[in-house]
């Protein structure tokens, strides 16, 4: 069945079942079950046998990623345990003194962590989440922020795991240098711009729109709030018991991702920043924020020894529900990938037939990157698929080149927001602690708006092949609706 039609079924079934059952486990499970199902042709046994396999390889190959979900987790207990998160919450009352101050200090400090988005999505909620809870703003909100500031800030960041993975995407046989190719496409990704946009039109009209404002201005109830949140405070943590666990966090990570690719043995930032493990660098920086803490908090008396250790277990129980979820993700993604039901290769060979639509290119791009990424909730593996064909078909460097591998990137950060086997949806949801269906309902209007607009400055763009009109009329297109909503918002 690979190559066919049937590829999308496992992915589309999955979407289908989450709509309908609200349950992102049992959709989950079942578009792997019945993906395996076609791969071995409907052999129950060698079905479980390869979901098993499968299973074990995801769990192998990420492994260093579930080690920093664990210890960002425990790290994030151990500072909510001290008190500390509190402590900080209340002092910073003092100077943001309203929700729309709360929400724009959160997307200011999404946007000054560009480095990655996992930490990005993690990081921010932690810091965060007890202001936003002071001011009454819904978790749903919160991972909308959040995830804004993710994706979309690191792709339009020069130094960012994701700039590493776009440069080393072309042909090994190309010609194009790959680094400056995405430098050229950071004025073009009108999805990422138009996100930054519409999410700070959202901050300050302070309101909202959509699924999203049946959670306006109030919190989720238990119910509705994943595992850990409830967390006691035990501690006598005060602002700096926060502070300097985040600072060290964020200062060794950096440190271990430049040190890792060489940095310090002479390679250049970019070079660097393209060399390393990022993962393998943020567990390593998560590990030693860890002992660095209990050096800190153990001799004050912050917490007591066994207040520590129990830290560690509920930090691993606020982080189990996105690992369970990624690992699914992940399985289903791999079940997709080129060594099995190969959906990449399926929608590479309908490229084929549109590739004389020259000035369409850019939409055409974005619209395949966005599917492709909306059925596998794998963003990377959209670039690193269509960025080979893009360059195929341009051959040269130029705007269209430009514009058209720009669509592509934005597409795969739209389809990383609609989707709800995205990561950093997941992640966004962990780090905000909120129900992940919750997140993608409420995110999901939001991000239709701008892809919309990006839609019609893409096409623009191409018939004109001018980045910057493409850019312009996106931009003119969501204004319109803004200024629209904006004025039924006064009239309610």
């Amino acid at each position: 069945m690979a190559n066919t039609i049937w590829v999308l079924l496992p992915p589309l079934l999955v979407i289908l079942v989450a709509c309908i059952s609200k349950e992102v486990y049992t959709s989950l499970i079942i578009g792997i079950i019945v993906g395996c199902m076609m791969i071995t042709n409907f052999n129950v046994i060698a079905s479980i046998e390869l979901l098993i396999q499968l299973l074990m390889k995801i769990i192998s190959e990420n492994t260093g990623l579930l080690i920093f979900l664990i210890l960002l987790g425990i790290i994030v207990a151990l500072v909510t345990k001290s008190g500390a998160s509190h402590a900080y919450a209340n002092a910073a009352r003092k100077i943001i003194k309203s929700r729309r101050s709360a929400l724009l200090a959160t997307s200011g400090l999404g946007v000054l962590i560009f480095i990655d988005d996992y930490f990005n999505c993690l990081t921010v909620g932690t810091v965060m989440k007890p202001i936003t809870d002071k001011y009454q703003v819904s978790r749903a909100k919160l991972a909308y922020i959040i995830d804004s500031t993710a994706a979309p800030v690191c792709i339009l960041s020069p130094i960012s795991s994701w700039a590493a993975a776009i440069a080393s995407s072309l042909p090994n046989n190309s010609t194009i240098d790959g680094y400056m190719l995405f430098l050229s496409t950071i004025p073009f990704n009108i999805y990422a711009l138009l996100t930054m946009a519409f999410m700070l039109w959202i901050i300050l009209i302070d309101k909202d729109l959509f699924a999203m404002k049946t959670y306006h201005g109030t919190l989720e109830t238990k119910e509705e709030i994943i595992v850990g949140e409830n967390i006691k405070e035990v501690g006598n943590g005060k602002v700096i018991d926060i502070i300097l666990p985040v600072l060290t966090l964020i200062t060794l990570c950096i440190l271990c991702m430049l040190y890792h690719g060489g940095f310090f043995a002479g390679a250049t930032l970019v070079e660097a920043l393209s060399n390393c493990d990022s993962v393998y660098s943020l567990a390593i920086g998560s590990a030693i924020t860890l002992i660095i803490i209990f050096i800190f908090y153990i001799p004050r008396k912050v917490l007591k020894p066994s207040q520590f250790s129990e830290a560690f277990v509920e930090g691993f129980k606020s982080m189990a529900e996105a690992i369970i979820i990624l690992c699914l993700s992940w399985t289903l993604a791999e079940i997709c990938s080129a060594d099995y039901l190969n959906l990449g290769g399926y929608i590479a060979s309908i490229l084929s037939y549109v590739t004389e639509l020259y000035k369409f290119m850019p939409v055409v791009f974005f619209i395949i990157s966005l599917v492709v990424t909306f059925a596998t909730g794998a963003s990377w593996a959209a670039f690193a698929i269509l960025i080979p064909i893009i360059a195929t078909i341009f051959q040269t460097e130029g705007m269209m080149l430009s514009l058209t591998v720009s669509a592509c990137l934005a597409g795969a950060v739209a389809g990383d927001h609609i989707s709800p086997l995205s990561d950093t949806s997941i992640l966004s949801s962990a780090g905000a602690q909120c129900v992940h269906l919750t997140h993608v309902q409420t995110q999901l209007p939001y991000a239709l708006v701008v892809i919309i607009a990006t839609i019609i400055g893409y096409t623009v763009g191409g018939i004109l092949q001018n980045g910057w009109m493409g850019l312009a009329i996106g931009l003119l297109s969501l204004i319109i609706f803004m200024i629209n909503a904006t004025y039924k918002l006064r009239k309610e």
